[in-house]
């Protein structure tokens, strides 16, 4: 994947730096960040395998407190199997995430998440809705998570409408977050996307996001974590934007 080049092992351990620093201060946006910089010159699919170890660990780390999981899990167990389900079959109707319409719809996704975090909105969702529209959500975030990597859209959209305290939504973020990632990994071992040099990269790289993610949550305790979230997603809008017009304009 990386090869002996030095110069990409260094560019790549930036990325992960970048990105788990994010994801220390604002909670989420590893796999989102890491995804959308480094599909920009490497196959998604080679990025998608990449982030498989980060991804897991710091979203297993952000499941705490251990003593809520079970709780958790039990309400989103319907959303969890949509995400595994959705995952799987997209992996194999679109294959691994690769080629110009994955860059575009990874640009689009991008863009939209960005979007919808930079207005801000919030929804309420009735609890009576939760049994049906759980598993829905979690099938349409396996088949974004198969086609692109990015596994945010809907499902972050559905947890903030859940109306969760703050410290419980952060840990159903990171219960979500896990099972897609986990679903994305045996997605692309079974297209052949995830070989045992791939597995050692993707570990290599838990280093650079664990310093990043530390140094974020140093961070937190010293800048306004809304002014930071705004930039952030301003910055994924236009690199998303960028993304999507690239491939439309081939």
């Amino acid at each position: 994947m990386l090869d002996s080049d030095l110069s990409l092992w260094a560019l790549v351990s930036a990325v992960f730096v970048l990105a788990g620093l994010v994801k220390g201060v604002i909670g989420l946006g590893l796999p989102t960040l890491s995804m959308a910089l480094l599909a920009i010159w490497m196959p998604p699919a080679a990025a998608a395998a990449l982030l498989i170890a980060p991804s897991l660990v710091t979203n297993l780390w952000q499941l705490q407190p251990w003593s809520g999981v079970m709780v958790m899990l039990r309400r989103l167990a319907g959303m969890q199997l949509g995400i595994v389900a959705g995952t799987l079959l997209g992996a194999w109707c679109f294959g691994a995430p690769a080629g110009s319409g994955a860059m575009l719809a990874l640009g689009l996704a991008l863009a939209g998440y960005a979007a919808w975090g930079l207005l801000g909105r919030s929804l309420a969702l009735p609890a009576r809705h939760e049994a049906w529209l759980g598993p829905v959500v979690g099938a349409l975030t396996g088949a974004i998570t198969a086609l692109t990597g990015v596994f945010v859209l809907p499902a972050v959209v559905y947890l903030q409408a859940l109306r969760l305290p703050r410290d419980a939504l952060i840990q159903a973020m990171g219960l979500s977050f896990t099972s897609s990632t986990l679903a994305l990994g045996l997605a692309l071992a079974g297209q052949g996307g995830y070989s045992m040099p791939g597995a050692g990269a993707s570990l290599a790289m838990l280093v650079p996001a664990l310093a990043g993610m530390a140094l974020g949550q140093r961070l937190r305790q010293r800048i306004s974590v809304a002014v930071f979230r705004r930039c952030f997603f301003i910055g994924l809008a236009l690199l998303g934007l960028y993304m999507a017009g690239r491939e439309l304009l081939r």
